[in-house]
């Protein structure tokens, strides 16, 4: 018997079951986004959030098999700033046993099949962030025409300068599973569509902010606590392999951040509103969740609550700060996903226990995924906007997108006669 072998092909099973797991609990994420929009947003605007959360996986998987996988994964012979895997191309589509899952793909670690579904459920989570932010006045088409292009194009661009072996990994760039690559990717393009859609009606009078009550805090509680439990596969399952001792340790930082952002989102908000602010603990869950991302697997448990708490901090402020702008921002997206995924980054040149992870070069890696996020969403929306239009109409707005849009509504009640 071919003990190394067996032994090999063992492994390779063990390490393809984790994987699969892990693209499990981050496709479940989903459901907690599409939670978190409907509990936060207005009871006339439900099936509309709904349906976009729907949709939204549905065109991020086909966008990202179509050209983002091979735009992401070029295999750069040099380090650069552009490629694509065009004969991986044909072999996925029309060929897909020339894929050889068992001679060293990815070090025998798991299938080229199980690596392409991975790698798209993080693809389909940046373009669901912009979802949230830009809720209850974007047009439809123009959201799902924005997705297809964010995450067929611009996101896995990015992507490919760390992930793919580009000019970012070169330099020295570290971002272990996505506060830059996907969240605050997903947070600039939210940033963009909020500036170029404009605040919701009534949200900003004589210089107040107006609240504007969520249907369902049971809702949005539901999804934060899904977003978590999919988190341990959105940062366990981008250790790339089953290895006990790394997964176990990275499960442990993500959820010591976790904690640690609620704390600070709950104190923060209380010292701020003087009030037990439900809805920024639970935003403060997901910012230390964003905030530990970037470097799970190279911060000590100590560091890992102070990213988080700081995080939740962050995310008080931030939000604080949009509204002074008058920047609307209906779940709190671009707290979350923005100030949180550029703060985990830098955080790895401040706390890494690798030496080679410096605050300079987190920074650069920083400003440059940003520029090109957010300059190519304000080009996206831009042309949208001329075209099609972005905005509903006033009366859509007032009345709630449900009705005209969809033609049912989110929340019925029928009595009997």
């Amino acid at each position: 018997m071919d003990y190394g072998s067996a032994i090999t092909q063992n492994l390779l099973t063990t390490n393809n079951v984790w994987m699969m797991l892990a693209t499990a609990l981050v496709f479940i994420m989903h459901l907690g986004f599409a939670g978190v929009e409907a509990g936060f947003g207005q009871a006339k605007n439900t099936v509309n959030i709904l349906f976009k959360n729907t949709v939204t996986p549905i065109i991020g998987i086909v966008s990202y098999a179509l050209i983002g996988f091979f735009l992401m994964y070029p295999g750069f012979d040099v380090p650069g700033w552009f490629g694509f895997d065009g004969a991986g191309w044909s072999m996925f589509w029309f060929n897909p046993g020339d894929a050889d899952i068992t001679a060293g793909y990815a070090d025998a670690g798991y299938t080229y099949w199980t690596d392409f579904l991975f790698q798209a459920m993080f693809a389909a989570t940046a373009a669901t962030i912009v979802s949230g932010a830009i809720a209850e006045r974007v047009k439809l088409w123009a959201y799902l025409t924005f997705t297809v292009v964010f995450v067929g194009l611009v996101y896995p661009l990015i992507g490919s300068w760390k992930w793919g072996g580009g000019a970012l990994d070169a330099m020295g760039f570290y971002d272990f599973a996505g506060s830059t690559l996907v969240h605050s990717v997903g947070g600039w393009g939210a940033l963009a569509g909020v500036i170029m859609v404009g605040p919701r009606i009534g949200k900003y009078v004589n210089g107040k902010t107006i609240e504007k009550p969520g249907s369902s805090v049971p809702l949005a509680v539901i999804g934060v606590f899904l977003l978590w439990l999919g988190w341990f596969g959105f940062n366990g399952g981008s250790v790339l392999s089953a290895d006990p001792g790394l997964v176990s340790l990275v499960l442990v930082t993500t959820s010591l951040g976790a904690c640690a952002g609620g704390l600070g989102g709950f104190l923060t908000a209380y010292l701020t509103f003087k009030r037990l602010d439900l809805g920024m603990v639970l935003n403060g869950i997901l910012a230390g969740l964003v905030g530990i991302t970037a470097g799970a697997d190279v911060i000590s448990p100590i560091f890992a609550l102070t990213i988080g708490f700081i995080a939740g901090i962050l995310v008080v402020l931030s939000a604080i700060l949009l509204d002074k702008l008058k920047l609307d921002d209906v779940v709190g997206a671009v707290s979350v996903h923005l100030t949180c995924g550029v703060w985990g980054t830098l955080a790895v040149g401040l706390f890494s226990n690798n030496p080679d992870h410096t605050f300079l070069t987190q920074l650069i890696g920083v400003l440059i995924c940003g520029a090109v996020a957010f300059i190519s969403a304000l080009i996206i929306f831009y042309v949208l906007k001329v075209t099609i239009g972005i905005r509903v109409s006033e009366e859509h707005e007032r009345s709630g997108l449900d009705s005209h849009e969809h033609g049912i509504r989110g929340y019925t009640i029928v009595y009997d006669e």
